[in-house]
């Protein structure tokens, strides 16, 4: 590296975190508790003109006293370090300029400090200008982006998912901030309002991720570390009001966004309308409208997927009532005596099994090939076609270029990193982390992921050995019922036991990894989250997709034959079920992949009410015991903040994220066995939409805005499952399904399916039989076990169609790639449009220094 490498030097600890080009009006900000001022119900300081940016909230143990005053608990030594540590955390903040109102509620058990923060015209300017945050030049005429709107437009049919929302937020160009060219940028006349709310919220939080309350090099820097040790209780932002809407009839003009937001999107009854994409923009932020809008665009492109998907269920049925083998399996009577599925199992008729069978056609037919196919294709053209919508939104909410420019190293980062490295584009000293160093962190954090991987495929294994013995006991328990549904109750019984397993290890693994990413000192927020989540993701690949691949790949596959067969630690290797493993499959997705959808949404639907209902008890509680004294006509009014400090924390998005990336991977992955998963999904996503929309706008305090420009490394994740999705549905339909052999069966012979079920079934050897009793078992060997021709001639048939299939989608895939651009032509205009204007804008510093140069030359 060409550039030069500082290391920091001792006294450099806290200086570089905040500076000021001019020193603040530190006589500002009253430090006042809540008996002193006559709070109101608005988002302003004691003087009614303040606006409140942010609140910081700690809480403090009283003892209640005979005579009824409240009396401070004597705090023990922890009690004194955090008063400490938040007293140089908020001077550090009036260093930087910050003005602070404190506001105190006394409570029966405890006493509530609220910090009312808010950054004045000064602050805002130059840290708006620090950041590089981005202000409009001129409002562009709206333009629509719904592919579907467009469509319906076209073809001139009524809309019924559109609905006119008021108050929409303009488009603007823009570019980034300067204060000495303030006048060129729209609404420069105003301070009170050029900067967006959400903007204000960023400077003040950028302020606080970067003022030290402690040694800078032990990390002890910003909020979040504060609130996660618990010296400070919460740090949010205000909502714009309440949600409810007012009484009596109201102009749709006059309610706030909040309001808008919970009209007409939170509400179950707006669950088949579009959703307010710019409004959730303009109230939470880039990043989170970001996942609403992917969210919303996947659950659109469902439509088709499950459409088709229940054509071929359909299909499924009708073919359960015309199949041969069906017929011949039900028809046979104990003309087919099968091998014991275990060792100590008995022999059983072939005809048992009708019903099973002829279930299993509902998942392995002829159209499940052709919906694989569809899958793939739709899989491609999904990710294609959001790539450009994810432009449209990137460019029309000013952040395409935000992870290449804009972005800030992280607090943390700049605090604990030991150097600093002149940037070779913009000149400046920025902290440094060396690439070695954190490579070797990496890999310690590869080999934790592989020892966790390692502890999920021995709970896999765990698994089938359970299965395995419980078959075995069930058989011993000589009940007619359980010995003839003993598979069934084995592999159901596992299945959800294995999902047991699963939600307990993602806990743990969590945890984890949230320590191995901050160990690794990533730079920026976009590459610590992306760290993060491939941690994490690889482990939930395998926790939740290892049992389905070994039921799709690898069960029945080592069984042997009668009279050799395999073990594993002296148990007889697992076999298929008598239905066949598809059914298993299929069994194995719907439990996983449903129920763990019906937990997740009682979870989001449950948990957040009881936690706000119990938050808000205690609140009304203490202020029962608060108000017991006071005239019942007496009013009890709550303030903004403590309303919100009722609410319960926003967590991130990692979880929703997760759980739809997982989805995909499901209706994807192993779509050939279960056509109906595509149904599930868009189900469930019809409600995960209207869930996450209600905890946003009711349930959660308002989150930090924070920019992105796209959804991360969740895209790569999706073309890497897309992939894998082809490659699993070529061998699932080639060596799970029974299409191939039927079709060689029909090419071999008359061109029907008669006798089928014989031609898949072998003779037992005759060392094998028992008491003269002659079985059959699955397989094409001869009388020793030898493999018959048919057996070869198949394997040759199956590992062509699965070359042939691989290479016939992926070239498909690549022509719609190659066909569809990433970014839409009229948008790439936009984007020269507003370059140009930006450079227009910010010229005249530019044509002053050729001036200059031009009288010194003369």
């Amino acid at each position: 590296m060409a550039a030069m490498v500082k290391k920091k030097r001792e006294g450099e600890d806290c200086a570089t975190l905040i500076a000021m080009a001019t020193q603040p009006d530190l006589n500002y900000g009253s430090m006042v508790t809540g008996d002193e001022v006559t709070g109101q119900n608005k988002n302003v300081f004691s003087d009614g003109i303040t606006h409140i940016d942010f609140v910081l909230v700690w809480e403090d143990n009283v003892t209640q006293m005979k005579d009824g005053q409240a009396e401070e608990k004597v705090s023990p030594v922890p009690g004194d370090s955090h008063r400490k540590w938040r007293e140089r955390f908020l001077s550090g903040l009036q260093t930087a300029g910050i003005h602070l109102e404190k506001r105190v509620v006394e409570e029966e058990k405890r006493q509530i400090s609220y910090v009312l923060l808010s950054a004045p015209w000064n602050v805002l300017c130059y840290y708006a200008e620090e950041i590089s945050l981005r202000v409009p030049l001129q409002v562009v005429p709206p333009t629509t982006c719904n592919w579907s709107e467009i469509i319906m437009k076209k073809l001139s049919i009524p809309n019924l998912m559109a609905q006119d929302v008021p108050n929409l937020p303009p488009d603007f160009y823009t570019c980034q901030f300067r204060t000495n060219k303030l006048e060129r940028f729209l609404g420069s006349d105003n301070k009170d309002t050029f900067f967006k709310t959400t903007q204000r919220h960023q400077i003040v939080y950028e302020i606080l991720a970067r003022t030290p309350y402690g040694v800078v090099k032990k990390g002890e820097v910003g909020i979040a570390r504060l609130v996660s040790e618990n010296i400070f209780s919460a740090a949010y932002p205000l909502h714009e009001g309440p949600f409810e809407m007012p009484e009596g009839p109201v102009d749709p003009q006059s309610l706030d966004l909040r309001q808008i937001l919970h009209q007409y999107w939170a509400r179950w009854a707006c669950w088949k309308k579009y959703q307010p994409l710019d409004h959730i923009r303009e109230y939470y932020g880039e990043k989170i409208a970001l996942y609403f809008a992917w969210l919303g665009f996947y659950t659109g492109w469902l439509l088709p997927a499950a459409g088709v998907g229940t054509v071929v269920f359909l299909f499924g049925i009708w073919l359960m009532a015309i199949d041969v083998p069906a017929k011949e399996i039900c028809d046979s009577g104990g003309t087919y005596i099968m091998c014991p599925l275990c060792n100590i199992c008995s022999y059983w008729n072939l005809s048992s099994i009708c019903i099973t069978f002829k279930a299993g056609l509902l998942f392995d037919n002829g159209g499940t090939v052709f919906f694989s196919i569809f899958m793939s294709l739709w899989a491609v053209t999904f990710l294609e076609y959001w790539k450009r919508t994810n432009a449209v939104l990137a460019h029309r909410w000013d952040c395409s270029e935000f992870e290449e420019i804009e972005e800030r190293p992280r607090a943390e980062f700049t605090a604990m990193a030991p150097m600093t490295v002149r940037n070779p584009v913009t000149g400046a000293e920025e902290p440094y982390f060396p690439e070695s160093s954190r490579f070797k962190r990496i890999m310690t954090g590869c080999m934790v992921i592989i020892i966790m991987v390692t502890v999920v495929l021995m709970f896999l294994i765990a698994i089938i050995l359970y299965r395995t013995i419980l078959s075995i006991i069930i058989f011993r328990s000589q009940n007619a019922f359980f010995i003839f549904s003993a598979g069934r109750i084995a592999s159901l019984t596992g299945s959800m036991l294995n999902l047991l397993v699963i939600l307990m290890l993602s806990r743990v693994y969590k945890y984890l990894a949230k320590l191995l990413t901050r160990w690794e000192m990533h730079r920026t927020q976009t590459k610590y989250e992306d760290a993060f989540v491939l941690k994490v993701f690889v482990f939930q690949f395998v926790n939740f997709y290892s049992s389905p691949i070994y039921i799709a790949f690898f069960k029945g596959r080592f069984v042997g034959y009668p009279g050799k067969y395999y073990t594993l630690l002296g148990i007889r290797n697992e076999d298929c079920g008598v239905g066949g493993c598809l059914i298993e499959l299929a069994q194995e997705l719907l439990v996983i992949m449903v129920g763990k959808q019906v937990i997740n949404n009682i979870q989001e639907f449950v948990c957040p009410k009881l936690k706000s209902w119990w938050h808000k008890r205690k609140f009304h509680h203490s202020k029962d015991k608060e108000h017991e004294g006071q005239d019942e006509g007496q009013e009890q009014s709550t303030t903004p903040w403590e309303t919100d400090y009722q609410l319960l924390l926003c967590e991130g998005l990692f979880d929703e994220y997760l759980e739809m990336v997982l989805q995909f991977g499901f209706i994807t992955i192993f779509v050939a066995a279960c056509p109906l998963a595509p149904l599930f999904a868009l189900l469930n996503n019809w409600v995960e939409v209207r869930l996450d929309a209600q905890k946003f706008v009711c349930e959660y305090r308002r989150p930090v805005v924070e920019r992105a420009q796209d959804i991360g490394i969740w895209f790569n994740i999706l073309q890497v499952i897309t992939h894998l999705a082809v490659i699993s549905n070529a061998f699932l339909i080639a060596f799970t399904s029974d299409f191939l052999p039927r079709l060689y069966y029909r090419y071999t012979t008359e061109g029907n399916l008669k006798g089928y079920v014989n031609f898949t079934l072998s003779i037992a050897p005759n060392s094998f039989s028992q008491n003269h009793t002659q079985c059959r078992y699955r397989g094409h060997r001869d009388h020793n076990g030898h493999l018959l021709p048919e057996h070869y001639h198949l394997l040759a048939i199956r590992m062509g169609f699965v070359i042939i299939f691989e290479h016939v989608v992926f070239f498909i895939g690549h022509l719609i790639d190659m066909m569809v651009p990433d970014i839409p032509e009229d948008v790439e205009i936009k984007i020269k449009r507003e370059h140009y204007m930006a450079k227009e804008a910010l010229a005249d510093n530019q044509s002053l220094g050729k001036k200059v140069l031009r009288a010194q030359q003369g």
